[in-house]
């Protein structure tokens, strides 16, 4: 006797928990308060609150309009002279390493995804060891290629510092062939960066257990300096014959919506690292086919011409400055906010709780996470005080 039974189809889909982070931006965009402040979203502003499109991204657009000649598909690997000419800037002394290879990619999630999932095809039976707190997208990331997320301590929020012992401890239990999600630098959402000493420990760490490390590094520039803020992305290099870094010119270049990033691989050979990056186009290939070409051709403009990436540096160097001096000035305004000036990039976490996070959302028209992190340069320059005493209001109550 033949039975009915209805095929489950999309109407069977459950709901889907929104993004807290996406729910703040239309809270924030409902409000019609003229004061609000919006700490929520991690972009750059500047003085007077705006993100504006760098003057040599301007220019570099300009002459990529008039002397582009096709829009021809490129391939998996996207712009080749992009990565060749950004290879210098994220690798260093490690740029003529012949076994690290690198491709461009749709923005630093796009570059972490592919990256993910090459470590999940070599070792599906790796875990992923992640600090806690991390970027909110980092372990849905991890979970979509089936790969066992770990959690690490790494921040104490009130106290403002990095739990370095307890991070070393947990590392020391992984198992050879586990993978070690590090950010590179300009930590996000906490703003808290390892020091040299302590990136060399966790180096040592790394090499002694056998685990894999996978770099996000999203913000070069935005914390000490290009180079300085590199260093982990090549000790790890310099000791690890497999590392993955995830990379991101979003920030840095101030091309948030153009995504554009990159991947690089390193093994113990050359054939072993071809091998693998036969994978990962492949896996590009079926993800999405080739990365969106034109903020990376510009890019590609700025950094083969000399004067160019000279006004870029001189633009980044200001971009930099601005977010030190916003920390300074939130940190003078009270000595239990000293450690933000501690701090570096555009994120820092502060010691509220959830109810005090929305007793300003609604007292004050401040937006930020639930956490309590917050975009140092979400604010302009008129905003600052305010946001500084209404945070010490809070902390007073």
């Amino acid at each position: 006797m033949l039975t009915q039974s209805k095929a489950r189809g999309l109407a069977d889909l459950p709901p889907v928990v929104n993004d807290s982070l996406l729910a703040l931006i239309a809270l924030c965009d409902a409000d019609p308060r003229p004061e609000k402040i919006d700490v929520g979203v991690g972009v750059f502003r500047d003085a007077v609150g705006n993100t504006p499109i760098l003057k040599v991204m301007k220019e570099a657009e300009q002459r990529l309009v008039d002397t582009q000649e096709t829009k021809a598909y490129l391939g998996s690997a996207g712009d080749k002279r992009f990565a060749e000419l950004l290879r210098p800037v994220l690798l260093g002394e490690h740029a003529g390493d012949e076994r690290i290879l690198g491709l461009q990619t749709p923005g630093g999630c796009g570059a972490l995804r592919l990256g993910f999932e090459l470590l999940a095809r070599a070792n599906p039976g790796a875990r992923v060891l992640v600090g806690t707190p991390t970027w909110p997208n980092h372990p849905p990331i991890i979970r979509s290629v089936g790969l066992e997320l770990v959690e690490y301590p790494y921040y104490e929020r009130g106290q403002g510092a990095i739990r370095f012992d307890d991070m070393l401890a947990t590392l020391r239990e992984a198992q050879a062939g586990d993978i070690v999600l590090l950010h590179g630098c300009c930590h996000n959402p906490t703003g808290a960066d390892l020091d040299e000493d302590q990136w060399r420990a966790v180096r040592d760490v790394v090499v002694e257990r056998g685990l894999v490390p996978l770099v996000d590094i999203a913000y070069q520039g935005f914390g000490r300096g290009l180079d300085e803020d590199a260093l982990g992305v090549r000790l790890m290099l310099e000791a690890c014959d497999e590392v993955i870094v995830a990379q991101s010119c979003d920030k840095n270049f101030s091309v948030y919506r153009d995504r554009v990033g990159s991947l690089w691989i390193k093994t113990g050979s050359r054939a072993t690292s071809e091998t693998a990056m036969n994978h990962v186009h492949q896996i590009a290939r079926e993800m999405w086919s080739m990365p969106p070409d034109h903020g990376a051709a510009a890019v590609h403009i700025i950094l083969e011409d000399p004067a160019l990436r000279e006004r870029w540096l001189g633009e980044l160097t200001a971009m930099r400055d601005r977010i030190n001096s916003v920390r300074q000035r939130i940190a003078s305004a009270d000595p239990r906010l000293a450690f933000i000036g501690r701090q570096f990039g555009m994120f820092s976490m502060l010691p509220l709780s959830k109810e005090q996070v929305l007793k300003l959302r609604e007292d004050s028209a401040i937006y930020m996470a639930d956490s309590g992190r917050f975009n140092v340069v979400g604010l302009g320059d008129d905003q600052i005080d305010r946001f500084a005493a209404a945070v010490v209001g809070a902390l007073d109550a």
